[in-house]
């Protein structure tokens, strides 16, 4: 931390993230470790990163039986097209009162709508790069694009707002979410993600989404 630190050319860094569940280091330690450094100054605040919901509600509480400083930030995977943390994690963070940081909130981009069914990645994009998008299979297939392209034209057509602002609105609808993580490479798309922060939609726009991206609930 201190090498990290000097690096940096800092003092302090206001946030430290855990990221991912490390099994073979005891909580005490880590909480331990982080509360001597919160102490020194050398970091304000800290939090986890992708760690399954039990073991965040283990982590604050071990801090509290410490009299430690608690984490209060979670930095998890989070898009209208990866929702796991909706099973458990949200809840947990909540019963916190941890924020939530979510990363990929536009699913490595396939939430702006890009990419193309039956068509290939376009050149520069991180489909179309073997090394960066080993991990987007799932949401390249030509049925979730079809989709995002339904999606696209709803938002586009009827809400008037692009795909990836009505995207990033949808996460920061949940409470438990206090910010979204972007990725832009262009100042264009910095300036047209931050729309994001002024859009609000009723629960029959939120329901639409849904149902267009398959994740309608079923009334039985």
């Amino acid at each position: 931390m201190h090498n990290s630190l000097r690096r940096l050319k800092t003092d302090y860094v206001d946030l430290h993230q855990f990221h991912r569940f490390d099994p073979e280091v005891q909580l005490d330690e880590s909480v331990r470790a982080i509360d001597e450094l919160i102490k020194q100054g050398k970091v304000l605040y800290w939090g986890v990163s992708e760690w399954p919901a039990h073991e965040i509600s283990r982590v604050a509480a071990v801090a509290r039986a410490m009299n430690a400083n608690p984490p209060v930030s979670n930095q998890p995977s989070y898009s209208m097209l990866n929702r796991r943390v909706e099973d458990g994690v949200l809840d947990a963070t909540r019963a916190e009162g941890m924020g939530n940081v979510v990363f990929s909130p536009l699913a490595q981009g396939v939430l702006s709508g890009k990419y193309l069914p039956g068509q290939p990645p376009p050149v520069g994009t991180r489909g179309a790069d073997d090394k960066s998008n080993m991990f987007m299979g799932g949401v390249l297939r030509d049925e979730v694009l079809t989709r995002v392209q339904e999606l696209k034209a709803f938002a586009e057509n009827e809400l008037g707002v692009s795909v990836a602002a009505f995207a990033l609105a949808w996460c920061l609808r949940r409470p438990e979410v206090s910010s979204v993580i972007i990725g832009a490479t262009k100042p264009e798309q910095v300036d047209a993600n931050a729309q994001a922060a002024g859009l609000a939609f009723g629960d029959d726009v939120w329901a639409k989404a849904d149902s267009i991206l398959g994740f309608a609930k079923s009334n039985a």
